[in-house]
């Protein structure tokens, strides 16, 4: 056992980053679990159209609404307390829906009145998450420590957790949440196990407003030509991806011929490719550079979307999923640890948030055009676009790119922000 342990999180990795490690893994198994559980309680309660789609939307909304306070927040105060304070929060919002259901006075309106609390309060809890590991780790090491975490949620988060939430619901109602809460819970004991260095400057700063310490993110991020570079392609890259996956189910079921099973196992070898990019990380970072692995990630994006617009075997497209997942997983991993390596401590919070924004802004802005190319010229309309979208901005952005693998080796951040 402690072989395995050594090989999976070794030691120069620090106790603290494990307890991260397993505190990141344990909650992501309960989220998983509540991306399925959640839709089918909201769809359990009412047939209405739009209050189960209301369900969906609770779930990215908070993001863009509360993701630069939850940015400031992370820059300003001790960030173990607040990982901690909004899972603790999500526990009682748990405990609290899993009483009203357990004695049948769960309606749909709380139902997503609470759905709306938890991911408020997972905001707070992501955002300020992603900025530990580099108060943790090495530099040096910050590839191979992402690289576990994003192993949690491929595995857990998006393959297990899910078919765990559903298999639960199908027992009765209350038991993925019941599951979830004590997750969460657990989650909750692990991170406060983590000790971090001192940071943070703290709310009673009289000389620093709200406005202004989100205006110093945002200038920051334009000056630095790597992260301005990376959150251009995030932004972009999810706006055609958005609109292309948005009508998946779609796509699987009138081009493809898949059933609802079909459906699911056609999503799941996705996310078995992501297993394949966490086996491989290591060496191919150890053999290509950071910029060459995104570069050759945007184009095998691109290239996707041309596939999946030509083909209607279902062989084909599910093996050309597993490579994209494959993708997907090295490319978050390499962004993030490139994002962590530029951005300065004092920084992370704000950058991540700027991050989440223009990831999820991508999405939406792209789901609404798939939906609309979709209704007007069916289904693979959506790839079409991203793939011509996704290859117009590859050629544009191919020599920003080198930036990207120098993004640590430069002072301007600092430098930058004293001019």
């Amino acid at each position: 056992m402690g072989r395995l342990i050594e090989a999976l999180v070794p030691a120069r990795l620090g106790a603290g980053f494990r307890w991260l490690l397993a505190s990141s893994w344990t909650t992501n198994l309960g989220d998983g679990v509540a991306v399925a559980a959640g839709p089918l309680l909201v769809a359990s309660l009412t047939n209405d159209a739009f209050l189960v789609a209301l369900a969906a939307l609770l779930r990215w909304a908070p993001s863009l609404v509360f993701g630069l306070y939850a940015g400031v927040l992370s820059d300003r105060l001790n960030r173990r307390v607040i990982v901690v304070v909004a899972n603790a929060f999500r526990t009682v919002v748990l405990a609290a829906l899993v009483v009203t259901m357990l004695t049948g006075q769960v309606t749909v309106v709380w139902a997503l009145v609470a759905l709306g609390l938890l991911a408020t309060a997972e905001v707070f809890a992501d955002i300020t998450s992603t900025t530990l590991a580099p108060m943790l780790v090495h530099r040096n090491d910050l590839a191979l420590a992402n690289a576990r975490l994003q192993t949690g949620l491929i595995t857990l988060n998006q393959l297990a957790g899910p078919t765990v939430g559903a298999a639960l619901f199908a027992a009765g109602t209350a038991w993925p949440f019941i599951a979830e809460t004590i997750l969460v819970a657990a989650g909750v004991i692990l991170v406060s196990r983590v000790a971090l260095p001192t940071h943070g400057r703290g709310l009673a700063s009289e000389s620093r407003s709200l406005r202004r310490d989100i205006a110093e993110g945002f200038r920051w991020t334009i000056r630095h030509a790597a992260v301005r570079t990376l959150l251009l392609i995030i932004l972009v890259f999810n706006i055609t991806f958005g609109a292309a996956w948005a009508i998946l189910v779609l796509y699987a079921q009138q081009r493809l011929g898949l059933g609802a099973i079909g459906f699911g196992v056609f999503t799941m070898v996705g996310a078995a490719g992501g297993l394949l990019g966490t086996a491989l990380y290591g060496a191919i970072t150890r053999r290509v550079s950071l910029g060459n692995v995104m570069r050759i990630g945007l184009v095998i994006e691109t290239l996707t979307h041309l596939c999946f617009a030509l083909t209607t075997s279902p062989w084909v497209a599910s093996a050309i999923n597993f490579l994209f997942g494959a993708h997907a997983f090295i490319w978050g991993t390499t962004s993030i640890t490139v994002r962590q390596r530029a951005v300065p401590t004092h920084l992370q919070g704000r950058v991540n948030s700027l991050n989440t924004i223009c990831s999820y802004g991508g999405l939406v802005a792209g789901s609404v055009i798939g939906g609309v190319l979709a209704t007007r010229a069916g289904v693979t309309a959506p790839f079409w676009f991203g793939f011509a979208g996704s290859a117009v901005f590859v050629v544009l952005l191919w020599r920003e790119m080198t930036r990207i693998a120098h993004a640590d080796e430069t002072s301007e951040p600092e430098q930058a922000l004293s001019k």
